[in-house]
């Protein structure tokens, strides 16, 4: 997946514009990133990428460049 696929796959999880999200932006400017937002992120994690998140990482995604990192570790994320 690219950066800009990224990009719009979270807009999507968050039913969000995809114009409204960038690396930078973090969680609370996200409305639909709240706690059903965050179980329907982890479901496309797991159902997309096979990546089960523990508690630490959950408590770590405050932005969406978190989310660029988990996937990027995970090796999902292309480095283009």
């Amino acid at each position: 997946m690219t950066r800009d696929e990224a990009l719009a796959w979270v807009a999507s999880v968050f039913d969000e514009p995809p114009s409204s999200v960038r690396l930078d932006t973090r969680r609370d400017e996200i409305a639909g990133w709240d706690s059903l937002g965050l179980l329907t992120l982890m479901a496309d994690l797991d159902e997309k990428f096979q990546i089960q998140l523990n508690e630490k990482e959950i408590r770590g995604l405050v932005s969406v460049k978190d989310v660029f990192v988990l996937l990027e570790q995970r090796g999902a994320l292309s480095s283009q």
